[in-house]
């Protein structure tokens, strides 16, 4: 068959959820074929790894060591696929491809211009991906709303794409937003309308709308719509508020999307949704309920920490039950841990909310709390274990106090005279071997495992020998026996207390929750007695 293409467009405002909708499409499609994704990003980064999570959410690291924007992990999580990192083109990565081209003189010779010469680099882009990766299908989502000039060339280059591949072998998605203003109670369409207006004006016309709303399109707003887009009325779905993102895709079948996509793909489209179906269900039907903490210092963004959330997230649905989540700002002075049954010390840089959080690692050794660390959370329980247990006076990490009197925690070899910090930490899928008859082997099952890491720090080699003699356990190591990867405390001496300097909530799904978050869920149930 002819490779398709559906692509996705945004309206009215950014944070809509174009990411979700399209890997729930994805999702529709995903089981009979190959679907490969693609976003395009706006922003003159060449990707998202030296932003602030604050500032645009979490980075999502994938395999082969790409820092990209967090709507991978949806993509990941949806549509069962290991993306890779030339899936996220931003357009600082496209500036730099095309200068690179015209300095090689590739361009013979012309006056290289924004169209037809990037937007062309675009769009062979998209073709080349696909070819590459045989894929049957790709998704393209375009950043941004429509109307923004970080995403006109993006929007250009579809619409190329468009004459080139065939009109039967394109999609183009639109989602929107029809809000119902507080006092009026009254869906409106014309936001939508505007939305579309732009669209047109940029040569596209979409296939099917997807519109946000907080319930689902009266007719009379469908007829709207579909009569300011020379749509049917069937082509307008609605993108329903829900309280679980896991719905969407049922939410989209439940209006015929799979067979709408199969009539104008000219594609045999038979959604396979049960895992889906018994995921809702679990949760819905959840009998126990239990609280962890996130002990951060982003917890004014909860997307900063997304792939966490998401973990969880597939733990309740394992172990049917409801788990509510407690954000813990650590640069704050007081923590109230009275009724949380387990705690995550998550990924993080910087010296804000450091001490905090070693408080709270404090109080979880010392009052046996469930305990997980990540990244950073591991290097921090090294430092509080060995300023409390192994008596070791300002020990620290050389990242906050550089010339500190016991630096447990040091800066990698091969990372010490790097400048540039943009995609040079230790990134990607590393293996580790994992300790026989540790709580760890226990959780993976397996000697050898492999997680993703992004990293600059590490425990000082030199403090190995005094951290296990005081009692702790280097349950997972390098290959080389040089990094240590995983730590935990014996399971005489507290519930559940361990720690990974990977990030394993990026490899968690649906069907195989992250062994890490699973253990630390089952200890937190055992210590509410449930």
């Amino acid at each position: 068959m002819k490779r398709k293409y559906i692509v996705i467009t945004g309206g009215v405002l950014s944070g809509l959820g174009k990411g979700i909708a399209i890997a729930s499409i994805g999702s529709l499609l995903a089981s009979k074929y190959k679907v490969v994704p693609i976003k395009c990003d706006g922003y003159l980064n060449v990707d998202p790894g030296t932003m602030n999570p604050i500032e645009h959410g979490e980075v999502f690291v994938l395999d082969d060591g790409g820092e990209v924007d967090m709507d991978f992990g949806h993509y990941e999580r949806y549509l069962g696929v290991s993306c890779k990192s030339d899936w996220n083109l931003t357009m600082g990565k496209v500036f730099k491809e095309v200068r690179e081209k015209e300095r090689r003189g590739d361009y013979l010779g012309q006056t290289v211009q924004m169209i037809p010469h990037v937007s062309d680099f675009i769009k062979n882009y998209f073709v080349r991906i696909g070819e590459e990766n045989k894929a049957d299908i790709m998704l393209i989502e375009i950043g941004g709303t429509i109307g923004d000039m970080e995403n006109e060339l993006y929007i250009d280059a579809v619409r190329s794409l468009r004459r080139d591949v065939g009109k039967d072998n394109i999609l183009f998605v639109h989602l929107t937003y029809v809000p119902i203003p507080s006092g009026v109670d009254e869906q409106k369409s014309k936001p939508t309308q505007q939305s579309l207006g732009l669209l047109r004006q940029k040569g596209i016309e979409p296939n099917i709308i997807i519109a946000r709303c907080s319930e689902l399109l009266s007719p009379n707003i469908k007829r709207k719509i579909a009569a300011t887009s020379n749509l049917i009325e069937e082509e307008i779905i609605t993108g329903i508020d829900v309280d679980d993102v896991y719905k969407i895709p049922l939410v989209f079948e439940e209006q015929g999307l799979s067979q709408l996509l199969a009539r104008k793909l000219n594609l045999a489209v038979h959604p396979n949704l049960e895992k889906w179906k018994e995921f809702i269900r679990n949760r819905e039907n959840a009998d126990k309920e239990i609280t962890i903490a996130i002990a951060g210092k982003y917890t004014s963004l909860e997307d900063s920490y997304a792939s966490i959330v998401e973990a969880l997230k597939h733990c309740m649905a394992h172990f049917s039950t409801k788990i509510n989540i407690k954000w813990i700002n650590t640069e704050e002075n007081h923590f109230d841990l009275e009724k949380v049954s387990g705690v995550i010390v998550p990924g993080g840089f910087g010296s804000r909310g450091i001490e905090g959080k070693i408080k709270i690692i404090q109080h979880c050794r010392e009052n046996k709390i469930p305990f997980l660390g990540i990244c950073l959370g591991l290097q921090l329980a090294v430092i509080e274990f060995a300023r409390n247990v192994c008596g070791l006076e300002g020990a620290n990490t050389t990242e906050i106090v550089k010339d500190c009197s016991n630096p447990v925690i040091t800066i990698l070899e091969e990372q010490k005279n790097i400048i540039n910090k943009g995609g040079t930490m230790r990134l990607g899928a590393y293996p580790a071997i994992i300790k026989e008859d540790s709580l760890v082997h226990s959780l993976y099952g397996f000697k050898e495992i492999s997680e993703r890491h992004r990293h600059r720090y590490e425990v000082n080699p030199e403090y190995h020998e005094i951290l296990q003699e005081k009692g702790m356990i280097f349950s997972g190591m390098s290959p080389d026996g040089k990094l240590v990867e995983f730590i935990e405390l014996p399971k005489n001496e507290h519930l559940y207390f361990a720690a990974t300097q990977a990030h394993p909530e990026l490899k968690s799904s649906l069907l195989k929750p992250a062994p890490l978050f699973k253990g630390l869920v089952e200890a937190a149930l055992k210590r509410k007695g449930l």
